[in-house]
């Protein structure tokens, strides 16, 4: 079992929106930058773990944050300033920065938690007898 903070984290989908960039590494390009590195870092190590992790690149594929309406939105509100933006499961972490690696590490935990055990529904709604939901 793969886990991050005590929790299973597989299948957590977390989804990255960067600006319009030439790599994902921030390896590229006459100067490096350090907060793009780290988050590079960060991502890879999360995706390690076991979460799902998907990068989308506003200069290559700028229609899937026309088609991720929260992304869109914050477009809409903050421009450019909005990117990057991290959404974790159907929520934004954050936006306009790079999450640390504790941040994602506490959101994917949460929304694994979030999805966790379903309880039984008893036919017709409401709780199955025994589940312990009552």
């Amino acid at each position: 079992m793969v886990e991050v903070a005590g929790v299973e984290v597989a299948g957590v989908e977390v989804r990255v929106f960067d600006p319009p960039l030439c790599c994902a590494s921030g390896v590229c390009g006459p100067s490096v930058d350090p907060a793009l590195s780290e988050a590079a870092a960060d991502f890879a190590w999360l995706k390690a773990q076991g979460a799902s992790v998907t990068r989308v690149n506003l200069a290559q594929e700028p229609e899937a944050f026309v088609a991720e309406a929260k992304v869109a939105g914050l477009m809409a509100a903050f421009g450019d300033e909005a990117l990057p933006a991290v959404l974790v499961g159907d929520r934004v972490l954050c936006h306009g920065r790079y999450p640390t690696r504790a941040e994602l590490a506490e959101a994917v935990a949460a929304r694994s938690a979030a999805s966790g055990p379903q309880v039984p529904a008893a036919a017709g709604g409401g709780c199955a007898p025994g589940s312990g939901c009552c």
